[in-house]
């Protein structure tokens, strides 16, 4: 199931059939990503990333998460998903990146929107959380303009390739989400 973000954007659900068009996504723009994840010295292969999505698929099958890819004007742009869900306390973390050339027209905030409407609206979770390191000005902006509330910040939340950084953990109830719902349609 895709969620529809706007007129020309789309989360679309993974699958094996989207290892190329992303490996090269992530190679096209691994320099501008690793500023701020963790992750891009283990994707350096095709193989690698096919492995990502089988492990995607069978943790998205297991209910502990799900990645989408961000389709903008017909193009991969990058993804964003439920870096992990937990059912028995209905919570759950968003994740999300943008290839370079994308960022600044409001994409990733309107699919980190669609996520958020996902998990309150479809998976009934009670709370969404979402990290980011201090650092990272335009990722932290997304929350904010989404009415998180900024709870504080986590020390040493990751390790990036030669040092640790700092993160602000930022959350969203359900009933907060419910509220701006109501405030914005009245």
């Amino acid at each position: 199931m895709g969620l529809r973000v706007d007129a020309d954007t789309r989360l679309r659900p993974l699958a094996p059939r989207d290892a190329q068009a992303l490996f090269a996504q992530v190679d096209a723009n691994r320099a501008h990503l690793r500023r701020w994840l963790p992750w891009l010295d283990a994707n350096r292969t095709l193989a690698h990333t096919r492995e990502f999505i089988r492990r995607s698929l069978e943790r998205e099958r297991e209910g502990a998460g799900a990645v989408f890819l961000i389709e903008h004007a017909g193009e991969l742009c990058g993804t964003a998903g439920f870096n992990w869900i937990d059912p028995a306390n209905r919570v759950c973390e968003i994740g999300y990146w943008l290839r370079e050339d994308r960022q600044g027209r409001g994409i990733a905030t309107g699919c980190v929107g669609a996520l958020v409407r996902h998990a309150f609206e479809d998976l009934k979770l009670n709370r969404v959380n979402i990290q980011a390191a201090v650092e990272n000005v335009r990722s932290r902006a997304i929350p904010e303009r989404l009415g998180f509330q900024r709870v504080g910040v986590v020390p040493d939340a990751e390790w990036l390739y030669d040092h640790f950084v700092d993160a602000v953990l930022y959350t969203l109830l359900r009933r907060e989400f419910r509220d701006r719902q109501r405030r914005q349609s009245g």
